[in-house]
């Protein structure tokens, strides 16, 4: 019961942070090509884990994970205004990588099959 309760709850916040992302947020460190993979909460509902993905290099990831950091209390207000929850939980931002190492498996890939084998 508890495993649906907190898979649920944490898609509700990865769409309110999404979603606070594409139009609420005005950061300028927080491009509009982030998005949020996916949101690990702990059982007892004080954190919450966001992996973000970011198009860019090192030094624009550094500067997004540093403008969400930033805007963290934020996006709790906005979390608390769209959830009904009696505690809302600490954001925690780490960097995801998973679809940067997909698209270079891909092109691997795409080289390989474009090899004629004899």
């Amino acid at each position: 019961m508890g495993f649906d309760r907190n898979s649920r709850l944490s898609e509700e916040i990865r769409k309110t942070i999404s979603s606070v992302i594409q139009n609420g947020l005005k950061d300028p460190r927080v491009p509009m090509l982030t998005s949020i993979t996916n949101v690990d909460v702990t059982k007892d509902l004080k954190y919450a884990k966001v992996f973000v993905s970011v198009y860019g290099d090192e030094a624009q990831k550094a500067k997004c994970l540093e403008g969400l950091r930033s805007s963290a209390g934020f996006l709790r207000k906005e979390i608390g205004a769209n959830i009904k929850m009696r505690h809302i939980p600490e954001l925690i931002f780490e960097l995801d990588n998973s679809i940067e190492y997909g698209l270079h498996i891909s092109k691997i890939l795409n080289e390989i099959n474009s090899k004629k084998w004899f």
